[in-house]
């Protein structure tokens, strides 16, 4: 994992459930601006499965175990995805509010997927 792109996904991640959170409570239904900030997140987190494909081919190897590794980041590739799908089906504002509660997974998963990868060998 490349640290400084970690935390770059980390804060998208927590500004967009942020937005979505505050717009969900506001009363607001899914729209461009919150399915926007879900699919920057989904993208973010597919460029992290890019790099962590390519990085131990680079000399960044893992410290810590890589299925936990991955079990996180296949996990938290889906959320974005089944959430966007149902708020797109379901359109209320609590569909919203799970757009940023999902921004917000992502974020501590993301967060996780870096304690693991630069776990010290044991």
């Amino acid at each position: 994992m490349i640290e400084w792109f970690t935390w770059l996904q980390l804060a998208v991640a927590v500004l967009g459930g942020l937005l979505c959170l505050a717009l969900g409570l506001a009363g607001r239904k899914p729209n461009d601006l919150t399915l926007g900030a879900v699919a920057l997140v989904e993208l973010l987190l597919i460029v992290q499965l890019v790099v962590a494909l390519v990085a131990p081919a680079v000399g960044n190897e893992p410290t810590g175990s890589l299925l936990e590794f991955y079990i996180y980041l296949i996990s938290a590739l889906l959320l974005p995805i089944v959430a966007a799908f149902w708020a797109l089906i379901e359109r209320s504002r609590w569909s919203t509010v799970i757009l940023g509660v999902v921004c917000l997974s992502v974020g501590v998963m993301v967060y996780r997927m870096l304690q693991i990868w630069t776990a010290a060998a044991v």
